[in-house]
């Protein structure tokens, strides 16, 4: 082989054993689809999760973040805290599935079940009931004896859509041949059953009507505030304000949720903080024990 020769043969080699190596490298960089998959799996959506202002005391709602994050840890799936102010705004965001699962009052849910198909999902038991009461309270050295007695007096609602802080004692003005507009002298709406119980104690009004389930837990935790108020009246016993799901959230995802809330109380962590929220456990909840909610506003 002449000189020349050599010298061609050596570059063509070369070449040769570069783009094998080149042509090793790329297959080695580059997985099958199915190598892909397996080893990144997609993600799952974070859940968003609402807990109404209206239902929870603002010193109570540290527990409710700890709740979720709970739930997020037991599903291994991001949970996104949603604060919105008032139920109205909790239903839209439901309804144009914004929001997966929130805490709402018992009228919200009526009307969003009846609206736009908004799901029972469990539903908290405290003292062992699953219902709730709307009082209307009044300060401690109020002179009324009942609710006639704030004929022409200042009022406190909470929510126009609350069952227990607006549709309750409407129903009950309604027996007495009476709107709010005809009784009181004037009412307001504090979007928090926790405001319309200090407002109360302050005697910034002469009335409120507030969840039952509120001011019990303001009773334990901030005795100083309610020992300024007086139960005056106690209405009907209602179905517990409930967790629900927005329409079409899919089955998987309900079931995990489920299983997480009722099991919660037999969970060293979970029981920790279902006592700081004063509820005993979560259970199944029954469309039917709303059935008194949709007899008042027939």
């Amino acid at each position: 082989m002449n000189p020349t020769t050599k010298i061609i043969f050596t570059i063509c080699a070369f070449s040769l054993s570069v783009t094998a190596c080149s042509d090793m490298s790329l297959k080695e960089k580059s997985p099958s689809a199915e190598q892909t998959t397996t080893e990144k799996p997609l993600e799952k959506k974070p859940l968003n999760f609402c807990v109404g202002a209206v239902i929870t005391p603002k010193e109570g709602l540290a527990y409710y973040r700890k709740l979720l994050d709970y739930i997020g840890e037991k599903l291994n799936r991001s949970v996104k805290y949603v604060d919105l102010a008032t139920y109205k705004d909790v239903n839209e965001q439901l309804k144009r599935g914004q929001i997966d699962v929130a805490f709402v009052c018992s009228g919200p849910y009526v009307a969003g079940h009846k609206d736009f198909g908004l799901e029972l999902i469990a539903a908290p038991q405290v003292n062992g009931e699953v219902v709730y009461y709307s009082y209307i309270i009044v300060p401690k050295d109020s002179s009324a004896k009942s609710l006639t007695d704030l004929r022409f007096r200042s009022f406190a609602f909470t929510d126009p859509a609350s069952n227990s802080g607006k549709r309750v004692p409407d129903y009950m003005l309604s027996k007495m041949g009476e709107t709010p507009d005809s009784f009181f002298s004037r009412y307001v709406f504090t979007s928090a059953h926790d405001r319309s119980i200090r407002m109360v104690a302050q005697k910034m009004v002469d009335g409120a009507a507030v969840d039952s389930l509120i001011w019990e837990y303001m009773n334990q935790t901030s005795p100083d505030i309610t020992s300024q108020t007086r139960v005056l009246a106690k209405s009907d016993s209602y179905g517990i304000p409930p967790i629900v799901v927005r329409p079409g959230l899919d089955e998987d995802t309900k079931q995990e949720i489920k299983n997480v809330l009722f099991t919660m109380h037999n969970d060293i962590k979970g029981k920790e903080i279902l006592k700081k929220m004063l509820i005993e456990k979560f259970v199944p909840a029954e469309d039917k024990n709303y059935d008194s909610i949709r007899e008042i506003e027939e």
